[in-house]
């Protein structure tokens, strides 16, 4: 079949998000046809190029989310009158949805919430047609036509409270990461030989990035399947946090993506979420329980197989830490928990190991966390005429002289994750799949992920983060005992072959029971008669049922729900188990 991967901000750019899982997937389907669809974030990921494609792969489109591609059409300078009265008609539906407080929804129910689904969905699609009638919106949304629109939506009755307070430049603020949003609705790749032609779309992400499958659908009706192993819902809220942006149009834009979210997980045919956190942010954000499918992210289990299989546990006395430096990862606890393990453990020893620093605040935050350590640990001597070393070491990623990252986990006999935020716990599984005993803190899927392989403590807890350690380091057994059990679990349900095999069969699935109703045209364009056979014209589902369905157009068993999940509680269970 023939597949339209939509990536925003990674595959297949060397760097960003989803690019490791999404190059796995592409190579572990090459019976099947890619072609990618991806949005870039910024002029450097542009300029960093490609990773080695595949022979799947067959086409490559990229657009950036990044500039402000105006070629100078303001608005009413290439709108005729029709098409003028379009986009207010349509922008004022979507800002009018995007204003609303909800109070009518409280009061209406269900069906009020409906109807404000539906607007926004009507709203939404009819910028698309007005841009692929129009050759585009970009300057329609950033212009002061849109600003009035907003600001009209923010004064109406029943409009968000922190709305009614928007000014001028929050209103411009708000125009211009609306337009980045839409961007892909101005784009040209739905009609018949871009992603009209394809079988499926397989969105790695909500939001921009689902956005062309979202266009698919409504114009071909190619059906979609959204991954996210980090909702990007929750992304936003907590990048609008950081933003120097105003309460109105932080609450205009988090109205904007909580409604654009609902959309993308009511049209979509499955969602997979990579985690049960992730799952209960896509319930309470509109997802239906019978569309979800837990799909656990698929990591090279091979890389780490010699140092999983070593009888070798590392040294006894050293606690490892390996990840990206930043806030979230709260090191500074770590460092304070330290202070405590050495009380106790006077020779234990801590290595942090962690990528590069980009940008100024990773960088600021390192240099603190330094600064810090050098505080609590001075170096120090065996003796008079020794030379002296601190306990704790800053250690980079690709650094001459620093280990590969399966050496580092080979030298620590504990690994410890300290964050206050996390979404799938990548460096956890790497230590699990080298049979390291872990402690973490319980955050994101940190308590699926583990599932009782190792301990768990409350975040920003030095203390009870310094006495699980001290546990682990104090009992060489235990440490095996979690570390054996650990890699088994890893390797039953994190492995790029559970990951590609749990995608196969979803790739059947939806196909079969939403196939793409194509009039079948020879290489002259004219019908070829019995192109398509006669089921393809009877409504509903044809195709019949999946593996251990077979003609029924249900669910096939080994897609539908487990009483766990219909609950939605599946911490024990790994897809393909």
């Amino acid at each position: 079949m023939r597949i339209g991967l939509l990536t925003e901000g990674g595959y297949p750019y060397v760097s960003g998000e989803a690019r490791l899982w999404c190059d796995r997937l592409v190579r572990g389907l090459g019976q099947h046809e890619f072609d990618v669809y991806a949005l870039s974030r910024s002029e450097r990921q542009e300029a960093q190029g490609w990773i080695e494609l595949p022979p799947q792969v067959s086409r490559v489109r990229t657009a950036p989310l990044w500039t402000v591609d105006d070629d100078g059409t303001a608005f009413g300078a290439g709108y005729g009158r029709r098409a003028r009265r379009r986009f207010t008609d349509c922008f004022g539906e979507l800002a009018a949805v995007m204003c609303d407080s909800g109070v009518a929804v409280a009061a209406g129910g269900r069906a009020a919430c409906d109807e404000l689904a539906d607007r926004f969905g009507s709203a939404l699609y009819g910028l698309a047609e007005l841009a692929r009638d129009e050759g585009g919106l970009v300057g329609a949304l950033r212009s002061e036509a849109a600003v009035r629109i907003l600001e009209s939506a923010c004064r109406a009755p029943g409009a968000l409270r922190a709305a009614r307070t928007a000014r001028v430049p929050d209103l411009l603020t708000v125009a211009g990461h609306l337009e980045r949003a839409l961007r892909p609705l101005s784009l040209d790749w739905y009609e018949d030989d871009g992603l009209g032609a394809v079988d499926l779309c397989h969105a790695t992400s909500g939001g921009p990035a689902a956005l062309p499958g979202l266009l698919a659908l409504h114009f071909s009706g190619v059906p979609l399947l959204v991954t996210e192993y980090g909702v990007q819902l929750r992304a936003h809220y907590l990048a609008a946090g950081d933003e120097a942006l105003s309460a109105p149009a932080r609450a205009l834009l988090t109205s904007f993506h909580g409604r654009l979210a609902a959309e993308v997980y009511g049209k979509a045919t499955i969602i997979t979420p990579g985690n049960t956190h992730a799952r209960r942010w896509q319930e309470r954000c509109g997802a239906e329980r019978a569309k979800l499918r837990t799909v656990y992210p698929g990591m090279e289990a091979a890389r780490f197989a010699e140092v999983g299989e070593r009888e070798d546990p590392g040294d006894p006395a050293t606690l490892l830490w390996v990840g990206r430096i930043e806030p979230a990862k709260d090191l500074i606890s770590l460092l304070h928990a330290f202070a405590e393990i050495r009380k106790e453990e006077p020779k234990a020893r801590l290595r942090i190991v962690a990528a590069p620093a980009e940008g100024p605040e990773p960088a600021e935050y390192l240099t603190h966390c330094r600064v810090l350590a050098a505080q609590l640990f001075p170096d120090e001597a065996d003796g008079a005429h020794a030379v002296g070393d601190n306990p704790v070491s800053f250690e980079e990623i690709g650094a001459p002289g620093t280990p590969d990252l399966e050496d580092a986990y080979a030298a620590g006999s504990v690994v410890v994750l300290s964050s206050v935020v996390e979404g799938f716990p990548i460096s956890l599984v790497e230590a699990m799949f080298c049979g390291r005993a872990t402690v973490s803190t319980d955050v994101g899927a940190v308590v699926e992920v583990i599932g009782g392989t190792g301990l768990v403590v409350p975040p920003r807890n030095p203390r009870a983060l310094a006495e699980a350690c001290v546990a682990l380091l104090r009992d060489a057994g235990r440490r095996e005992r979690l570390g054996a059990a650990a890699r088994a679990r890893a390797l039953e349900l994190f492995t790029v072959e559970q990951n590609v095999e749990a995608f196969r069969g979803i790739y059947l699935e939806i196909v079969s029971h939403c196939p793409v109703r194509r009039e079948a045209l020879d290489d002259a364009g004219e019908p070829v008669p019995f192109g398509n056979p006669a089921e393809a014209y009877m409504p509903g589902r044809w195709a019949g049922g999946g593996a251990g369905d077979a003609g029924t157009g249900g669910t096939p068993s080994w897609a539908a729900p487990t009483p766990q999940e219909a609950d939605g509680d599946v911490r024990l269970r790994g897809v393909g188990v």
